[in-house]
Order: structure tokens, then C-alpha cells, then sequence
């Protein structure tokens, strides 16, 4: 009796389950409705970048790298003013490859120049193409929700907002899958190769044996 009892109880909540109706999201068909402080992907603000280097101390991963060189900025003519140097950021890579999203790198940077942002779908065919440069981190200011906007900064507004966990420029997306639909500049290298051989192969005369 105790059995059965069990297995009327269990019914009775497979049966209000199924009322329930299912709660899968069909993605990539419907996009996620991410929270905004999502920790998706980094973002770059270049201008409010020092050369401090002290996201890339911080980093546990050692996944990023920045160069940069030192220039004399002369103060304005009739100012009485010393001329000065300024850090000129050349590189600032991160690789996400090896980046585990801990967020100490946005923590302690002390010029705001790091943010969140809640894009996820930059997957890669190929692993060499998840450095991301600082044009392609700076691309991803345009999806930085705006409670996290630094003072003074008014947002890009020139160019078009990509849906949420897309890619945030057409250009960088043409430039990372390099003309080859769904992959990466190596897929295209290897396409070139490939047709190159097929002409080459085309042109050669058929070996006629008797």
C-alpha cells in the first residue's frame, strides 16, 4: 500500500511539472535576457588607459599583455608650464583563452579604463583568435551598460548597438572569421591554399598513357 501511495504522489507531481510548461530557453533562436552586470566579456575605454600596469600584475593568469612608449607633451605656448611625458598605449591584449573571468583586473584598475560587459557568444574555431587587441576590446564599450559609464563619458554613439552575446562590430566580426562563414583567419588561409592547388592542378595537362 505504501508503494502505491509512493507512486501516486509521484505522478501527481509529473503531472504538475508537465502543467508547468518548460523553462529551456531556445537560444541561439532567442537571445538570454542577461542581467546587466553579466560578466560576459572585457571592455577596453583606450583614452582612460595609463600603462599602469597593474591589471597585469593583478591578473592570475597572466593573460594580459600591454606595451606602450613615453612621449613629451609641451605645454601650451605663454603657459610658463614644463614640458611633460605621457604613457602612449601601444598594446593591450587579453587572452581569453586563458582568462578565467575573475574580474580583478576591472577591480583594481585605477583609471576606469576596464568594464564588464555581458556578451558571451565570441566563441572561436580557432584558439589564436581569442586575443582580443585593444580595437577589439575597445568595440565592446558600445555594449557596457550605462550605470557603469565613467564620469564624463558620453558612450558610441556613432555606431549601432549589437544584439546581447553578438559580436560588437560587423568589421571585427568580418576580420575574425576572415571571409570564411563561422571560422577563423586560419580557415581562410587554408581555403586560399586550397583553391590555389585546384588552379594548379587545373592547368596541368592529363598524363596520357598508352
Amino acid at each position: 500500500m505504501r508503494s502505491v501511495k509512493g507512486l501516486l504522489a509521484g505522478l501527481r507531481t509529473t503531472a504538475r511539472t508537465l502543467r508547468a510548461g518548460a523553462h529551456t530557453a531556445q537560444y541561439p533562436h532567442t537571445s538570454p535576457d542577461l542581467p546587466e552586470r553579466s560578466r560576459g566579456v572585457i571592455a577596453l575605454l583606450e583614452e582612460n588607459c595609463t600603462s599602469c600596469m597593474l591589471c597585469a600584475r593583478e591578473c592570475p593568469d597572466w593573460c594580459i599583455t600591454i606595451d606602450s612608449h613615453k612621449e613629451t607633451v609641451e605645454p601650451p605656448p605663454g603657459s610658463g608650464g614644463r614640458a611633460r611625458q605621457k604613457n602612449v598605449l601601444d598594446r593591450f591584449d587579453i587572452d581569453y583563452s586563458l582568462c578565467m573571468y575573475c574580474g580583478i583586473c576591472v577591480e583594481v584598475c585605477p583609471f576606469d579604463a576596464l568594464f564588464w560587459a555581458p556578451d558571451f557568444a565570441y566563441a572561436e574555431g580557432d584558439i589564436r583568435n581569442l586575443l582580443h587587441d585593444k580595437e577589439r576590446l575597445g568595440t565592446w564599450m558600445r555594449r557596457v551598460p550605462e550605470s557603469t559609464w565613467p564620469e564624463g563619458y558620453e558612450g558610441q554613439q556613432d555606431t549601432p548597438v549589437a544584439p546581447a552575446g553578438q559580436l560588437a562590430s560587423e568589421q571585427v566580426e568580418a576580420r575574425a572569421a576572415a571571409a570564411v562563414p563561422g571560422d577563423s583567419a586560419v580557415a581562410a588561409e587554408t581555403k586560399d591554399e586550397a583553391e590555389t592547388k585546384d588552379e594548379a592542378t587545373a592547368g596541368e595537362e592529363p598524363d596520357e598513357r598508352s
